[in-house]
């Protein structure tokens, strides 16, 4: 019997990560073909995959407590998104603030704002609206979502052209997920503090600390005491509706 000897590759160059972009090392960020937008904060983008939120993803918020600064983390980018097309807010745990949110510079009438009855309801309303493209972004917050959920809600995610946050309380760090970012975020002096929890590339070696801008007294996002009281809608009213529904 003659001996032969097989290669898997042809040539020197066959294995260089240069010449495949979508193979990333455990020690470096990585880079991928899923289009991001800058988040608006320097520091941050340099520890995002791709320098940015990314697009057609599910992306975890893992708050200490609502209201320590998450929207305006997202601030920057929601801005530039409301430029040209919806923003859904599904299930925030306050009444959304519309004269904070003019403040910021966000367009109100391109604001969704969403409050399904059920948890069910809410999940099922984000999916839609993931799957018939109709806005350029989607905020979801829940308490306890199931691992079944966060699947169909990655996979809607995949395939829209669309970016996706899911806020939920930092207890469930320890739990699995199919989002391929997840950040932790506890509220700092001037501030935000971000943790990486979940990310491709290396763990990192501590928190970062993300600047935010004051809020001037009485013009938080959020607001409990709105003079208009809440108005409770279908999830397949709210999946199809067109119309703003920020109050």
């Amino acid at each position: 019997m003659i001996g032969t000897s097989f290669s898997p590759t042809v040539g020197s160059n066959a294995c260089d990560p240069a010449l495949m972009p979508d193979i990333w090392r455990a020690s470096e960020l990585a880079v991928s073909r899923v289009p991001t937008m800058s988040s608006g904060h320097a520091d941050l983008d340099r520890e995002l995959p791709n320098h940015g939120w990314p697009r057609s993803s599910l992306v975890e918020l893992l708050v200490q407590q609502s209201g320590i600064g998450e929207l305006q983390l997202l601030k920057p980018v929601l801005k530039k998104l409301a430029q040209e097309r919806r923003i859904a807010l599904i299930q925030p745990p306050y009444i959304p603030h519309a004269k904070a949110l003019q403040t910021w510079g966000i367009d109100i009438n391109r604001l969704l704002w969403m409050r399904p009855q059920r948890t069910g309801d809410a999940l099922w309303t984000a999916e839609q609206i993931l799957k018939n493209g109709s806005c350029g972004a989607v905020v979801l917050w829940q308490a306890n979502v199931r691992a079944e959920s966060l699947r169909r809600l990655h996979l809607a995610a995949q395939a829209a052209d669309t970016h996706f946050w899911l806020l939920r309380p930092l207890a469930g760090r320890s739990e699995a997920s199919p989002a391929l970012l997840r950040l932790g975020l506890r509220p700092a002096l001037g501030g935000i503090s971000v943790s990486m929890v979940k990310r491709r590339g290396p763990a990192a070696e501590e928190d970062l600390f993300v600047r935010l801008p004051e809020m001037p007294v009485g013009r938080h996002p959020f607001h409990q005491d709105h003079a208009v009281p809440p108005q409770p809608i279908s999830a397949s009213a709210a999946a199809r509706s067109a119309a703003p529904l920020l109050v």
